[in-house]
């Protein structure tokens, strides 16, 4: 019997390792040797020019930077923001939320369609929900939003929330900021829809956009108030087919309901459309009126004021974040804290007195 020759693609120990993990004992030498190939590590400049010069392979790279723990990584992405902060700030920023099945991805899917045929870079920062027991995310958005990651004025980019409150990724506002400096009109942020720990969105983009399923005013149940509050425009989307009806009447809630809430945004009462973003409907009428909003804030200096409360709200939010890491990480609070732990649980102490006694420990020694 003629044996049978391998293709030329095939190594010569082809089939072997199948042998081996179907017949267990039997040990069967690779001799194949992965060769490792050491990537150069790009410089400062190597990002720099790369996202000035709209290299989405650069920017992705940069990205990943500056989402990075790593010691080094977090010097080296801080140099880099200090040099691209400049060309940065003239894209328009849009936070995106709502409950989960109302159908974000897709309508932020015909949005950014409708934007890039009409000539606008759109950037997506789509945020995916960690685990809380493996930290890790799907990160399934280009799947998601097939027809638009093909689209050349268009750009995905998926990131975990690594347990950020805000319903946003811990380095939003940076990629951000990477993502204008690189040419884009509009950015569009796509947050995790938990609900009311949202509102941190609305500290980092112009205008803010709430989507609704019909059926959802329903004594207005649909979602927190909290969120409505904040919310330039409510759209109220799968207004289609059995569903139509349905979201005529949940605009008609949610347009009564505004009329006692006061507007997140001076001079501009927030107003309640329908959408059917599955069928491309009314989705030139929610751009028309984001182009109304930004025109009035832009004439009414209220865009230049919102900007720079972001670039505050950001020095504030990364403050919180140095001094707890700080705190934590001191020796001496976790020997301290160890011990009022057990405190606490024999009920030996209050968890109030615990806490006085470890901001004392803290500060009085500062």
């Amino acid at each position: 019997m003629t044996k049978k020759k391998l293709p030329e693609w095939a190594p010569e120990n082809a089939g072997k390792e199948f042998a081996s993990s179907v017949m267990p004992g039997v040990k069967i030498e690779n001799k194949l040797k992965k060769k490792v190939v050491k990537r150069p590590q790009l410089s400062i400049d190597d990002y720099y020019y790369g996202i000035l010069n709209q290299n989405r392979v650069i920017l992705s790279k940069a990205i990943t930077l500056i989402e990075s723990n790593n010691t080094n990584h977090i010097q080296k992405s801080q140099e880099l923001i200090k040099k691209i902060i400049p060309y940065s700030g003239k894209s328009v920023r849009i936070g995106i939320t709502g409950p989960p099945g109302a159908g974000k991805s897709t309508f932020i899917e015909s949005l950014g369609l409708f934007l890039s045929k009409n000539s606008l870079k759109v950037a997506v920062l789509a945020i995916d929900p960690s685990s809380t027991v493996t930290k890790g995310s799907i990160l399934g958005d280009k799947t998601r939003m097939e027809l638009l990651s093909r689209e050349d004025n268009a750009y995905i980019r998926p990131s975990p929330s690594s347990g950020t409150l805000g319903g946003v990724a811990q380095k939003t506002r940076e990629t951000i900021l990477l993502c204008e400096a690189a040419g884009f009109d509009v950015i569009l942020i796509e947050t995790i829809g938990v609900g009311q720990n949202e509102i941190t969105v609305r500290s980092m983009v112009d205008f803010f956009l709430l989507i609704l399923l019909p059926g959802s005013g329903d004594e207005l149940q649909g979602i927190k108030k909290g969120v409505v509050e904040l919310a330039d425009l409510i759209v109220i989307n799968k207004a289609d087919g059995d569903y139509k009806e349905r979201a005529s009447i949940t605009q008609a809630a949610y347009t009564s309901a505004l009329r006692l809430l006061e507007s997140p945004t001076e001079g501009i009462k927030p107003k309640v459309m329908t959408s059917s973003a599955i069928n491309h409907i009314g989705i030139e009428n929610v751009w028309s009126y984001i182009n109304e909003f930004m025109i009035h804030i832009k004439n009414t200096k209220i865009f230049e004021k919102r900007r720079n409360e972001q670039m505050l709200y950001w020095v504030n939010s990364m403050l919180e974040e140095a001094i707890l890491i700080n705190f934590f990480n001191n020796p001496k609070i976790k020997e301290l804290k160890k011990e009022l732990d057990t405190k606490v649980l024999n009920a030996q102490i209050t968890p109030s007195n615990a806490v006085f006694a470890l901001l004392e420990e803290y500060f009085g020694n500062k």
